[in-house]
């Protein structure tokens, strides 16, 4: 299979894991969870699926507990959408990637804020040049 057609099977699989977890999925425990992106492994055996989980630490682990016990049938809707003759194991990775980016956003604010702060009212601080 070529490269455009792996990429096109790892966006089926997002998007059918990703409307599952909307509609098809009732486990009480997996909370706001958004597939981010699907790997698949060369020989397509194994599809890793990255899951960004809003909530808490504990509302993420138990987010990550409902996803692992609903994983088989996870894995068979996939194996309805796609044709392949060997169906891809899933594995569930926590993707932290946009908590992350949240957070040094807002370090890049708090820093922007302190530097205002310390230049004043008028603009002038530090930081100005002196002629």
């Amino acid at each position: 299979m070529t490269t455009h057609r792996k990429e096109r099977l790892e966006e089926l699989i997002r998007q059918v894991i990703g409307d599952t977890l909307l509609t098809g999925v009732k486990d009480p425990r997996i909370g706001f969870a958004t597939v981010t992106r699907v790997e698949l492994s060369r020989d397509y055996s194994v599809a890793n699926v990255f899951i960004s989980i809003m909530g808490t630490e504990k509302e993420q682990k138990l987010s990550m507990a409902g996803l692992e016990s609903a994983k088989k049938f996870i894995q068979r809707l996939v194996g309805k959408a796609i044709q392949l003759r060997v169906l891809p194991r899933v594995n569930f990775i926590q993707d932290k990637s946009i908590e992350e980016g949240v957070r040094l956003v807002g370090l890049i604010d708090e820093i922007n804020r302190k530097q205002d702060e310390r230049k004043g009212p008028e603009g002038e601080g530090q930081d100005d040049e002196k002629d």
